[in-house]
């Protein structure tokens, strides 16, 4: 699980603790990235073990931004063979827009909130996250959801060199297993994501509102 080890390993309670420097609600965006059954199914070959634990985690996190009128886009990964590229290569199988299991996971309230399809790990690639989130006049964004050394990183540092703040919750992504995840929370808290919790921007937004 990954917030248990977590614990252990960057210090989850320290960061629930911390506060974050120069933070604002302003510009703020929650990015949920690939929350689909293709990965959170245990009846899916793509099933990410620690999703379990990561669907009420962010969920909470979305709910907390719903409430307070914060803008929450969901990406779905969707691949045709003309569209895969070298990810129908390397991996010899896409999430096709036919396959039950694409579709977003059902705990999640997508009515409210943007969604974006993309068929690359990049959520920007070929997509118009990128002018939603100028429209919408988002200066920082919050990466959550899978795969954190895939989806997640790649998304992370293309919003970084686009001009973006991008806050990273350690226990708000999950991947195969612990050392992936470790290993990217590392490489991009070095100079792309500042790492932090979902509890911290939690009580970051709870106090920018006065509670």
């Amino acid at each position: 699980m990954i917030r248990e080890n977590y614990k252990h390993k960057i210090n989850l309670r320290s960061l629930n603790k911390k506060t974050i420097r120069n933070f604002s609600t302003e510009g703020l965006a929650l990015l949920m990235l690939d929350m689909q059954d293709f990965f959170l199914s245990p009846d899916s070959h793509a099933f990410i073990p620690s999703a379990p634990e990561l669907v009420p985690v962010i969920l909470e996190l979305a709910e907390e931004f719903e409430m307070h009128d914060l803008p929450v886009v969901y990406t779905r990964h969707l691949n045709t063979k003309e569209d895969s590229g070298m990810m129908g290569r390397w991996w010899k199988d896409t999430i096709t827009r036919e396959d039950p299991l694409s579709k977003i996971h059902e705990v999640f309230d997508t009515s409210w909130a943007g969604i974006v399809e993309k068929s690359q790990y990049d959520a920007f690639y070929n997509t118009g996250l990128d002018e939603l989130l100028h429209q919408l006049e988002i200066t920082t964004v919050v990466i959550t959801g899978v795969m954190t050394d895939l989806c997640c990183e790649t998304t992370a540092r293309s919003a970084f060199v686009r001009g973006y703040r991008v806050l990273m919750p350690v226990d708000g992504t999950a991947t195969m297993n612990m050392e992936l995840h470790r290993a990217t929370t590392a490489n991009l808290a070095h100079g792309f994501a500042e790492p932090v919790s979902v509890s911290s921007i939690i009580n970051e937004i709870r106090k920018k509102d006065g509670h």
